[in-house]
């Protein structure tokens, strides 16, 4: 059983990016692990659109887009459903 949550925001260095950065900070529990990561990079880039990517702020939780990322922003209620700020058992 994992004992943290990976959770990967690919932000371009925008000011919604920077929101998205700081409402994930602030919604993340002790089981969480947070990485934010410059789309500016060849290499990020080309994970993010391996993982679906198709706009910035993007969160990945676990190597999966987060729900709230497919085709639209990133909303604070799509990450709590998908165990943003939740500790593991």
């Amino acid at each position: 059983m994992a004992t943290t949550r990976k959770i990967e925001v690919y932000s371009a260095g925008c000011p919604v990016c920077e929101e998205t950065i700081e409402l994930v900070n602030r919604i993340a529990c002790p089981s969480c692990e947070i990485s934010v990561l410059d789309m500016n990079d060849p290499a990020v880039a080309a994970r993010a659109r391996a993982l679906g990517v198709r706009a910035v702020p993007a969160v990945t939780i676990d190597g999966t887009l987060a729900d709230c990322c497919v085709g639209r922003g990133v909303d604070e209620a799509a990450l709590r459903a998908a165990g943003v700020g939740q500790p593991l058992p």
